[in-house]
């Protein structure tokens, strides 16, 4: 019997080749296939498990109603609503184990709908040609998609094409076989950071955090990691949150293509998760490594972190901003949050001597969250930087208050 079932998607009526093909390499590995048909005109050549009517029907609506849109981006967005209302229903169910999923671009625009409608921890992998393309913006990809560049195979198979449909049925099903999917036993808190040399309160937090008897998950705050944060706490998935590193919402704000969508910052709150949040790296925009420096940056402190990514410092106007975009995305918050402002510095490098130092402009980004932090979010303002001893105190003090009051909940 096979151990683990793969739920294979695209359009069947003009790549049934391609998708067989895979289906025959994971029964030939001993996994097993459910087939999924997102066509709309056309028919394939043997009946699929679910079809393009199932599809349609799963989206509150039907193939003639796509059809007579007349349209076929139209179409394919019905297409993608059923696909992704359908993927989610049978894996509840537990009808499958991972998905893959082929197709141009068409395909991989339902595909990338279908990848986010499915939990952290199942296997998605998407054969695309466009894969890596700057066509796909970062906001659609969710937290552990994969994806494999689908060379040579428009239009039939081939052994080229075959390389990238292999590797993909191959790469799924040992994901689904070898995967550790989250462990609810213990309370998960959700941390940002960046990596130690910017940042370094994650290294006393967590063993304390772990003391207490919570699981902590430090999400590291360059876009990706910052959706997947947000993925986690859209499904009420964190008992609180330690949002401690913003400057993807800073990032998103400059339209830095290094930010993790426009609902940072707004998740925790909608599920009902306490909050404890610092502005740790906010007063700097990331820039990719590979894009020249816009000119409105070319005179700001500036920091080169790696051939990856870049940062450049924000004027103080900018820092303002920030300050009131944290306050408004807070106070739409049900749940009690706690800001703490380190009033000598929110990241290693804007320490006096240092690349970003620029303290007018933090002077200005602290007056403004005087200004902005009001009920009901709770404010306290720490004479100390964020790195320092004082601020790891400060948030385990506000934690535990919340722990024996019962805003933290303690059961899993």
């Amino acid at each position: 019997m096979a151990d683990k079932t793969i739920l294979v998607v695209g359009t069947y009526d003009t790549k049934n080749d391609e998708l067989e093909y895979m289906v025959e390499r994971l029964e030939a590995m001993g996994g097993a296939a459910l087939s999924m048909d997102i066509s709309v005109l056309g028919d394939p050549e043997q009946p699929t498990d679910y079809s393009k009517h199932d599809v349609a029907a799963a989206g509150d609506s039907s193939i003639q109603a796509a059809i007579d849109s007349g349209d076929e981006n139209t179409a394919m967005q019905i297409m993608a609503k059923g696909a992704s209302a359908l993927a989610a229903r049978l894996f509840s169910e537990g009808k499958f184990d991972g998905v893959v999923i082929l197709g141009g671009t068409m395909g991989t625009d339902v595909a990338l709908d279908v990848c986010q409608a499915l939990p952290l921890g199942v296997p998605k992998y998407v054969v695309s040609t466009v894969s890596f393309s700057p066509l796909i913006e970062p906001a659609r990809l969710s937290a552990d998609i994969q994806m494999i560049l689908w060379a040579g195979g428009l239009y039939g198979l081939n052994s080229v094409c075959k390389s990238s449909l292999s590797q993909a049925a191959g790469a799924v099903l040992g994901a689904a076989r070898a995967v550790e999917p989250p462990n609810t036993d213990r309370p998960l808190i959700g941390m940002t950071s960046l990596g130690s040399s910017c940042l370094k309160y994650m290294k006393p937090l967590k063993p304390e955090l772990e003391k207490r008897g919570f699981e902590v998950a430090i999400f590291h705050a360059t876009g990706m990691g910052g959706m997947a944060y947000e993925s986690i706490a859209r499904e009420g998935g964190f008992a609180c949150v330690l949002d401690l590193a913003l400057q993807e919402l800073s990032n998103l704000l400059a339209g830095s293509v290094v930010n993790s969508g426009a609902d940072r910052m707004l998740n925790a709150g909608a599920a009902g998760i306490p909050q404890i949040v610092a502005p740790g790296c906010l007063d700097l925009v990331d820039l990719a490594g590979w894009q020249d420096i816009p000119l409105q940056y070319q005179d700001r402190p500036f920091h080169a972190h790696n051939r990856l990514i870049k940062s450049a410092g924000l004027n103080g106007k900018e820092r303002r901003e920030t300050a009131r975009e944290i306050a408004k995305r807070l106070k739409a918050s049900d749940t009690p949050a706690h800001v703490i402002l380190p009033n000598r510095g929110i990241e290693e490098w804007d320490r006096e001597g240092n690349e970003t130092y620029d303290p007018e402009a933090f002077a200005e980004f602290c007056d403004e969250m005087r200004l902005q932090m009001q009920s009901p979010i709770a404010f306290s303002e720490l004479d100390c930087h964020i790195n320092d001893a004082p601020f790891v105190a400060k948030v385990l003090e506000i934690f535990d208050a919340w722990v024996a009051d019962g805003t933290i909940k303690t059961s899993a």
